[in-house]
This record gives C-alpha cells, structure tokens and sequence, in this order.
C-alpha cells in the first residue's frame, strides 16, 4: 500500500466505507463524492468482505463503525487492528454511534488514528478524512474529551458495564481458557483478547483473572 504521506498529493484520496447499514454507506458516498479530491472506491458489511475489499481496493482510509451486526457492540475494534496489522499504512477513522471514554482509547489502542460520532457536521467529517490522508489524526471534540478523561481516569467502578465482547472473554475466561484458546474460539488475535482482559480487570478493579472470574461470579455477570 502507498503511504499516504507520500502518495501523489494532486491524486484523489480513495477511501473504503464499512458499515452494516446499506443507507448509511449509500449517504456517506453521496456526501464524499462530491469533494473533487475524494473517491470511494469500495464499500463492506462484513468483517470479511471489509478485508476482501480493503485488500484489492487499497484505500488510503477506511471509515469504519465499530458495530457491525446485531451482535457485539465492537466488532470495528478487532477489525481495525486487523486492517492495520495488515496494511501498516492504513488510516481508520472511526465513525460510529457509541461515545465512551474507555472505547475511544480501545480504537486508537487497535490502531484507528480518527474517531467522529456519526452526527458530526459533513465538513468535520471531510477534514477529518483530509487530516488522516496526511498521516495527521482526527478528533471531534466528544471524541476528544472522553479520549482525555479515558486518560486521566483511574480505575473504573466495579459496576461499570462491560461491552458484549468483554462479556463473551470474561465467560470464556471463567472456564479456564488462555488467551490463545480464546482468541481460536472468537476467531480474533492474541493481542487483541489481551487488551479484552486487561480492560476486564480495569474495570472490576482487580489485578488478576482469578480474581476477576471470583468478582464476576459474585456479581452475577458469569
């Protein structure tokens, strides 16, 4: 793939859309199209046809939702760092629904170098996709501020709600599984079910995933 730091600049940016809603794809094109430097060059619904398309169209970005089906709420997350471990070059802005502090530093910990709430005015969203093409990051300013008070939090209330994915890792942990058999049985990385677990005991206030199955058990999540 070209890096987009030194791709041709009077060339247009070629972007790939990935979302599981035909009307949001079919809007978000007929609103970048009409930027003489923009060009869709493919869209997805899927996981994998999002790296089919990714790979034959390759795009300088990707502007991705982190749900992608009926089912976990972050499925963008684990595709994002799939996308970018395979196209190091690769600028993922998100453009998703959900505003949370911890999940604006999830995306950008998997690789995302944007995140815009999909409400965002159009021209935020095209110098957002402007500033990526340029190798620059991109931020509204909800996106921003949960990103600075994910940083500065500390750890989160026992009580805090896990997301599906986080849920789905705690029960497999809870039946002793490793890493590596949970990332097989959830068809996602290795480093990836890291980062799952370590957002799991930030968030039951533990250090250990013993402990974090016991406090789970004892709350009534597993």
């Amino acid at each position: 793939m070209t890096d987009p730091r030194t791709a041709d600049p009077a060339a247009p940016i070629k972007i790939v859309l990935i979302d599981d809603h035909a009307i949001v794809r079919h809007g978000l094109r007929s609103i970048l199209e009409r930027e003489p430097d923009l060009r869709v060059v493919g869209e997805a619904a899927t996981i994998e046809a999002a790296k089919a398309v990714v790979g034959q169209a390759r795009p300088q970005i990707v502007v991705l939702d982190l749900k992608l089906s009926s089912g976990s709420d972050t499925e963008g997350l684990d595709l994002c760092a799939a996308l970018v471990a395979e196209h190091p070059d690769l600028g993922v802005l998100v453009l998703t629904t959900f505003i949370d502090d911890h999940l604006v530093l999830a995306a950008i910990h998997n690789g995302a170098r944007g995140y815009v709430v999909k409400d965002v005015d159009t021209s935020a969203l095209i110098r957002a996709i402007r500033d990526i093409s340029r190798g620059g990051s991109a931020f509204d300013a909800r996106s921003a501020a949960a990103m600075v008070r994910g940083l500065h939090a500390g750890p989160v209330d026992a009580d805090k709600k896990l997301t599906s994915r986080e849920q789905e890792v705690l029960e497999l942990l809870s039946r002793g599984m490793s890493n590596v058999q949970i990332g097989k049985k959830l068809f996602i990385s290795d480093t990836t079910v890291k980062f799952h677990v370590g957002n799991i005991l930030r968030k039951l206030g533990v250090s250990r995933r013993a402990e974090a199955v016991h406090l789970a058990g004892k709350m009534g999540l597993i």
